[in-house]
């Protein structure tokens, strides 16, 4: 017997559609340049299906940032699939951020917009969800792995986030941004390597040279 294909109900079906055309206006005007009239025209979505899922701006400009944040976490996770070492792991899912991070829109929607937009606080529980909290299970294997101490987690974790935050911020304004990726690839390994150990493939190019 053939399998019916799934039916995306009509209500997902518009809320995506909202997001996606604010995503595509947030991420080229940024936050405070972008009107709900900009984000209907775009859509093709009436006032009032818009306000049906979103009660303003801002929380339709959450629902953008989810959106990006999860595409984020995805990228990190494949990246870090299947490598064994917890610092290995670590460094390829740092390294993933670094490289996304370097896409105009999710600058400007995750670097710029969120903070400014939401607070500190709450940027920061939605990041819980996906980027820090990817970081923090990173540093929960690498104690695990004996390779730092369990009680080190937390504020390992927030001193990760914001090297990684601003490492990300100064390639943006690089002007060589090729030769500004490979450097701060160099200085986050330099880091995590001085506060973890080497990864395995590092002592392995060490031993080579």
């Amino acid at each position: 017997m053939a399998k019916v294909p799934s039916v995306r109900p009509k209500g997902q079906a518009t809320r995506t559609r909202i997001v996606d055309a604010a995503g595509e206006l947030f991420a080229k005007r940024g936050y405070q340049d972008t009107s709900i009239e900009d984000v209907l025209d775009k859509s093709g979505i009436s006032r009032g299906a818009l306000y049906h899922h979103f009660r303003d701006k801002e929380e339709l400009f959450v629902a953008v940032l989810e959106a990006v944040e999860a595409r984020i976490a995805d990228a990190t996770v494949k990246a870090s699939r299947g490598i064994a070492d917890p610092v290995g792991a670590l460094l390829a899912g740092c390294n993933a951020w670094l490289d996304v991070s370097r896409d105009p829109a999710i600058r400007q929607i995750v670097l710029v917009d969120a903070p400014a937009v939401l607070g500190w606080q709450k940027w920061r529980e939605i990041d819980a969800r996906y980027g820090f909290g990817l970081l923090k299970g990173s540093l929960r294997a690498a104690a695990e792995a004996g390779r730092l101490s369990p009680t080190l987690i937390e504020p390992l974790a927030h001193v990760l986030l914001a090297a990684v935050l601003e490492i990300a911020l100064l390639m943006a304004r690089a002007n060589d941004a090729p030769g500004s990726v490979k450097q701060a690839k160099a200085a986050l390994r330099e880091l995590i390597e001085k506060l973890l150990g080497p990864s395995p493939k590092t002592v392995r190019r060490r031993k080579a040279v």
